[in-house]
């Protein structure tokens, strides 16, 4: 039998060293808030149109299993369109859910099936089927779910839900994720679910099940913060919904211009949710000339546009402890923007970045090492002293989106060429990645 995932012949991409960028761009939907826009549009009353929604492979992921839960999706020109079901609206598909690359679509849908009278496996891609899942099975469980997963912990999962009942849980780690998986779960029970943070994560679902008329209460004292959620009450429709733009893909154009001389790139209408910025403030400590301006609400969430600019880097950046989970997704680029800088960054306590969509320490250290660069690794972090010159050479995406990136940034700074293997991982994420920093004024070829 055919296997989708079965790997694809894998893209390269060469990158040559940039003289010059300016850009004016508006980026595509923040993936975060897609998934949880798409999924909480579903469990509404209503119709929903869910303008600049990320054009990323996860999010579409996510539009798929919601199809194939019997959700109306459709499209029109810069918008998605989803009719919604309401908590007790969703069918038994008719195959298993895939879930392809995404670690979001698998963990917060695993709690809406979570909350569903019938039984569903839903699996993934083969990075997926290695992620760990345990984090979701354990409060599920706790919840009367009943979950059958590989080994106990790993995807596929078969979830029969239904009947569940509201715990209080504080997740080992901390983790959006499993909040989110929680509190959607938390839909589904008769009464108040909690979920307690002793570090605080993104709080986008949130602000959108507030938005969509939800009783959900945020409490914060005695060294964590309480999130609670009344089950068992219709959403309002999310309506006319307009996605912010990701600011964790902004990080690679930010990186850009800061880093290559003679630069200045403007980013409009990008999500600067306050779980979202310690990437604003590493890159201020360091000296990074970056402005936002106009900052302003949008459904609940903060925005603004995002103007950066060719800067002298310097300093001590030490990231560690609760600042690690605002800015995970921002550490490969940041390793690279510390080869630059005139002083060092210490990175520790980040163990999460081994598991992924690939270990991430380990592609960050092999990939700066390939380019001439010295680095030090540790099982949870990674130090990086700079100023060192970085050398064009083959390097490996290993099959991650922000690896892909992070390293064609890389590029755009390092003495001859760049070749960028298995480039397209890009996709997973921003699929317009590489055309948007050639319109910028970067040498890329296909």
């Amino acid at each position: 039998m055919h296997d989708p995932h079965q790997a694809r012949p894998a893209a390269t991409r060469v990158v040559r060293p940039a003289r010059r960028l300016r850009g004016d761009f508006h980026l595509p939907g923040d993936k975060s808030i897609s998934h949880r826009s798409a999924m909480i549009a579903a469990l509404g009353g209503g119709p929903a149109r869910l303008r600049n929604y990320s054009s990323a492979q996860d999010c579409q992921s996510t539009l798929d299993c919601l199809a194939a839960l019997g959700v109306a999706v459709a499209r029109e020109p810069g918008a998605v369109l989803l009719a919604g079901a309401g908590l007790d609206g969703l069918h038994a598909p008719g195959r298993a859910l895939d879930a392809g690359n995404s670690g979001t679509t698998i963990r917060l849908l695993s709690g809406i099936l979570a909350g569903q009278n019938f039984t569903t496996e839903v699996t993934g891609d083969q990075s997926i089927r290695q992620r760990p899942m345990q984090r979701v099975i354990e409060p599920l469980t706790l919840m009367g779910a009943r979950i059958e997963a590989r080994e106990g912990r790993y995807a596929p999962l078969r979830i029969s839900g239904g009947g569940l009942r509201p715990i209080e849980y504080a997740p080992p780690m901390a983790s959006a994720q499993v909040k989110s998986c929680v509190l959607l779960a938390g839909l589904f029970a008769a009464g108040t679910t909690t979920v307690v943070e002793r570090t605080p994560t993104r709080d986008h679902t949130e602000i959108m099940l507030r938005e969509c008329g939800a009783a959900l209460t945020t409490e914060t004292g005695a060294g964590a913060t309480r999130v609670s959620l009344v089950g068992r009450q219709s959403l309002n429709p999310l309506g006319d919904y307009s996605v912010a733009g990701d600011l964790s893909s902004a990080a690679f154009f930010v990186a850009a211009a800061v880093l290559v001389p003679d630069a200045e790139l403007r980013l409009r209408h990008i999500g600067v949710n306050p779980s979202r910025t310690a990437l604003l403030d590493a890159l201020a400590e360091i000296g990074a000339r970056l402005e936002v301006e106009h900052p302003r609400t949008a459904h609940g969430e903060p925005v603004a546009d995002l103007v950066a600019r060719s800067s002298e880097l310097g300093g001590e950046l030490v990231l560690a402890g609760g600042v690690i989970a605002n800015l995970i997704d921002e550490i490969p680029i940041l390793a690279v923007i510390a080869t630059q800088m005139q002083g060092a960054l210490t990175v520790r306590e980040a163990g999460e970045l081994r598991v992924k969509e690939s270990d991430r320490i380990r592609a960050i250290v092999d990939n700066l090492r390939r380019m001439g660069a010295e680095v030090t690794e540790y099982e949870d972090g990674v130090r990086v002293v700079g100023p060192q010159r970085l050398r064009g050479a083959r390097v490996e995406s290993y099959g991650d989106h922000r690896i892909a990136m992070a390293f064609a940034v890389a590029g755009l700074i390092a003495e001859g060429e760049t070749v960028i293997a298995d480039a397209d991982a890009a996709s997973v994420s921003l699929p317009e990645f590489y055309r948007l920093l050639a319109q910028g004024g970067a040498e890329i070829d296909a």
